[in-house]
């Protein structure tokens, strides 16, 4: 998978500009990252990437790169 499209998707689901975001950015600390967003990315990532993940281990992810290597891993 490419992280640069995994951010795109990101972005499409939380409604923002994908040029704001890197690997590395740290998602949480985005103004538009709330539980709405929460329940978007997740519903991305089962649409998308036929991946289902449990809150507990979602919250072990800090950066949109861990999301995706996550994603990479587990599909």
């Amino acid at each position: 998978m490419n992280v640069q499209e995994f951010i795109e998707k990101f972005a499409e689901a939380i409604d923002i500009e994908a040029t704001e975001l890197t690997a590395d950015t740290e998602f949480r600390t985005l103004d538009e990252w709330d539980s709405v967003a929460y329940i978007s990315v997740i519903a991305m990532m089962d649409e998308e990437y036929d991946i289902q993940i449990e809150m507990p281990t979602f919250k072990t992810l800090k950066t949109l790169g861990a999301i995706a290597d996550y994603i990479e891993k587990n599909k």
